[in-house]
């Protein structure tokens, strides 16, 4: 073999070599493509494998920067529920004409002092508040009610009871309709303490005053106060609550014996009736206000045997009055105000002045401490301690009753709307009797409030007896 063939052989040789290594590396790289590919779709398959099918990779987050962008979001969550529930507050307050109120609570928090919607609605509370006109104190109106009636079929049923019933009670379903007429007719619920309160003179001497009742034109404000909140004894069974209790809510409610002996909570009184008629028309209260819940004490309160002549005879005398205490608190605590109707449902005008202290002490031991101070005092039978003139310090039951702490007065006289008496040390106001008598006998004095005729409860037995 010459020079030249071999050196073609190893020419050759080298060519294929070099062509080998070639396809070795493309080879190589095929690998490494595949396997990168592969392991790129087992990642997605990992990463996606809790997304929906149709998830693209676009929507898919970042691995970078998740947990502070998590915190983020959680942050801006809890800024927003906080905003919000901030301004629902607000609201709820200015639903109830306390706008001042409304804009002391937003302008409270420095998170949000210069948030849009905080200042927007801080405009449009100062707008309505300066629509507001003020409501001449003097004629506000007082109305009032004894137990309501829940079962007519019950307290309706011909038995001796039923006369009293039909004469001095009033129906849920009557109630209701009052309540709704009033409400359309403009009527707006305030405290006593907002028609006139107890301040200082400029030497420092207590005297009394009336207040702005602040409300939008065309309203009207009236003061609802209701007897007897006691479920007394003789009422059982006859179609009425027999206690009041705090719902799982915390709102006070009413437990009633149902006819198969089994107890029930519910709307079964004017206390939780008013409550979700105000839930439902938060614009019928006035800055929170409630009714007067007025209290004898010789079967004790709320439905709860507290009084001290219990003691040998109810076994839970102490359960008793430790419960009636907290039911008291709560309706305090949502607005409601405790007061007197003397502990042996008395007429304090004409008993002899020793029975006269006895009573107010017994009822000062029994009641007050339970429900705590009042300095309210509304009148059995609508009595009265004195004429329609001035009390003075020479009236002895007047004074009595003053060093127990009592200033606001309160007796029945429904000839008229209106009727209020203001001293330096105390205010006395009529009420309006709003019951089957009133509405039977007069109803043409109730006109300004609601028309009998829509009202009065066809389970009414007729003529309702002359008192």
């Amino acid at each position: 073999m010459n020079r030249h063939d071999f050196r073609g052989r190893n020419t050759g040789g080298g060519r294929n070599h070099t062509l080998q290594v070639i396809l070795i590396a493309l080879i190589g790289i095929l690998i490494v493509a595949v396997l990168t590919l592969c392991g790129i779709a087992i990642s997605k398959r990992v990463k996606n494998k809790a997304l929906p099918a149709d998830t693209s990779v676009a929507e898919l987050p970042s691995d970078e920067g998740t947990p502070d962008s998590a915190e983020e979001t959680t942050s801006e969550q809890a800024s927003e529920e906080k905003l919000k529930a901030l301004l629902s507050q607000a609201d709820a307050l200015a639903l109830g004409y306390d706008y001042d109120g409304a804009i002391t609570l937003l302008q409270s928090d420095p998170e949000f002092s210069a948030n849009e919607e905080v200042t927007s609605a801080i405009a449009g509370y100062n707008t309505d508040k300066e629509a507001l006109v003020r409501f001449n104190p003097q004629d506000v109106t007082h109305v009032f009610f004894h137990s309501l009636i829940i079962d007519t079929s019950k307290a309706f049923d011909g038995d001796s009871k039923q006369a009293g019933y039909n004469q001095m009670m009033t129906t849920k379903s009557e109630f209701l309709k009052m309540m709704q007429s009033m409400y359309d007719k403009g009527y707006v619920l305030v405290k006593i303490h907002d028609v006139a309160y107890e301040t200082k003179d400029e030497n420092g001497n207590p005297k009394f005053v009336y207040g702005d009742i602040m409300l939008p034109p065309g309203k009207k404000a009236f003061v609802l106060s209701q007897d007897d909140v006691c479920y007394y004894e003789y009422m059982q069974d006859d179609g009425f609550a027999t206690r009041m209790v705090i719902g799982e809510d915390g709102y006070p409610t009413c437990e009633m014996t149902m006819a198969d002996g089994s107890v029930s909570v519910g709307d079964y009184d004017l206390v939780p009736i008013l409550e979700n008629f105000i839930k439902t028309h938060p614009d019928f209260s006035y800055k929170g206000a409630r009714g007067i819940l007025a209290f004898t004490g010789y079967n004790g309160i709320l439905g709860y045997r507290t009084d001290e002549s219990y003691k040998d005879t109810n076994p839970n005398y102490e359960a008793d009055r430790e419960q009636a205490a907290k039911v008291a608190q709560a309706l305090k605590d949502h607005g409601w105000e405790l007061s007197s109707h003397s502990w042996g449902h008395r007429n304090m005008g004409t008993i002899s002045i020793n029975h006269f202290k006895a009573d107010s002490d017994k009822w000062k031991r029994n009641v007050e401490s339970l429900t705590g101070p009042t300095d309210i005092i509304l009148f059995p039978f609508g009595s009265d301690i004195g004429s329609w003139t001035p009390y003075t310090n020479d009236n002895e039951r007047f004074t009595y009753l003053k060093s127990l702490g009592f200033r606001y007065f309160c007796n029945v006289d429904a000839s008229k709307p209106t009727w209020m008496q203001m001293g330096t040390d105390y205010f006395r106001q009529a009420r309006r009797n709003l019951d089957g008598y009133r509405m039977f006998y007069y109803p043409n004095s109730l006109t300004d409030l609601f028309n009998v005729s829509d009202v009065f409860d066809p389970a009414r037995p007729t003529p309702v007896p002359p008192m």
